[in-house]
């Protein structure tokens, strides 16, 4: 222990070997733990492929096709033991799907990644010490290893998150659009699958979020699809309340035979009451926010104007006529 505390190398040789044995020991850990849920998830996988109507047909997956680099990457690595599975699928897949990312491979890719930023950070950070010719204690290495580790572990999920609000906005704004849009193709006689056709190809350009709706429940529409089905995976694919409700206001239409022209018209002007209800509270927050950085900023140096004469008044007369 002498000889090793003496050299720096030795020692930071040995602090990343028992780091590296902790790290793979935790993941064969959780690599076991998995590998039952993965299993078993396959088995339903196939039991539902093997379920269907047509007893000749066969599911069609991503491997039918020409197969990605990340797809890949994503088989070599779970051919080496480690599962990429997560232990709630549906949940990641559903925040995945909402921020955009569509690829059947997505939530194990998002696993990979999470797992090399957890590696590649702290050893990113080490290096960067070593090279900077800091001294490599001790409390140094655990506190930059556990804090870029978090950041590591964090990070994909904020950009999930961002990316999904994001996603989330520009479909709330630009649907109202995409409403009147409907109202007239319908009042101008078009059914229901030709005036989403319709309107999907018009805003490929000025809304290219809900054009990609309308264009995917076309699609579904087309491949025989239900009118129901298709309108309930269009409300799922927006993740948006506000068309979710639209969905279910169509469906509801057309179940009890009601004029579809006249729900369009009446749900797009609460869409539009509602814009209007968004941006006015938007400017009502206007000024607490604006309060804060006035009262951080100009407040101190009001302070500091109107009470500096008075300090030097009292520093140059008033203490030394008390000190005699």
């Amino acid at each position: 222990m002498t000889a090793i505390s003496e050299y720096p190398l030795v020692r930071l040789i040995v602090l990343l070997g028992i780091f590296a044995t902790s790290v793979w020991l935790a993941y064969a850990m959780i690599a076991l733990g998995r590998r039952n849920l993965h299993v078993r998830h396959q088995v339903r996988e196939l039991a539902a492929a093997s379920s269907g109507n047509n007893p000749g047909s066969r599911r069609v997956t991503l491997g039918d096709g020409p197969r990605s680099a990340w797809w890949r990457i994503v088989d070599l690595v779970e051919q080496s033991g480690l599962s990429l599975s997560d232990s709630k699928p549906d949940a990641l897949r559903r925040k995945l799907v909402a921020a955009g990312f569509e690829s059947p491979e997505a939530p194990r890719l998002y696993t990979l990644v999470r797992l090399l930023l957890i590696l590649l950070l702290p050893a990113i950070g080490l290096a960067w010490t070593i090279a900077s010719g800091a001294e490599l204690t001790l409390m140094r290495l655990y506190l930059t290893g556990s804090i870029l580790g978090i950041i590591g572990l964090i990070l994909p999920a904020w950009i999930v998150r961002i990316r999904a609000d994001r996603r989330r906005e520009g479909i709330t704004n630009g649907f109202p659009n995409c409403l009147d849009l409907l109202l007239v193709c319908v009042e101008a006689g078009l059914g229901i699958e030709a005036a989403l056709d319709r309107v999907g190809r018009e805003l490929a350009q000025a809304e290219p979020l809900v054009s990609t709706l309308l264009v995917r429940t076309t699609l579904h529409l087309r491949a025989g699809a239900s009118r129901e089905e298709a309108l309930h995976r269009l409300g799922d694919m927006a993740g948006v309340d506000e068309v979710r409700s639209f969905c279910t206001l169509l469906i509801q239409s057309d179940k009890l035979g009601t004029s579809i022209a006249t729900t369009l018209r009446i749900f797009a002007a609460e869409m539009r009451e509602r814009r209007r209800m968004r941006a006015e509270e938007k400017a009502h927050r206007l000024p607490v926010l604006i309060s804060l950085p006035l009262v951080a900023c100009m407040l101190p140096t009001m302070v500091g104007v109107l009470m500096l004469p008075a300090i030097i008044r009292v520093i140059r007369q008033l203490i030394p006529a008390m000190g005699g």
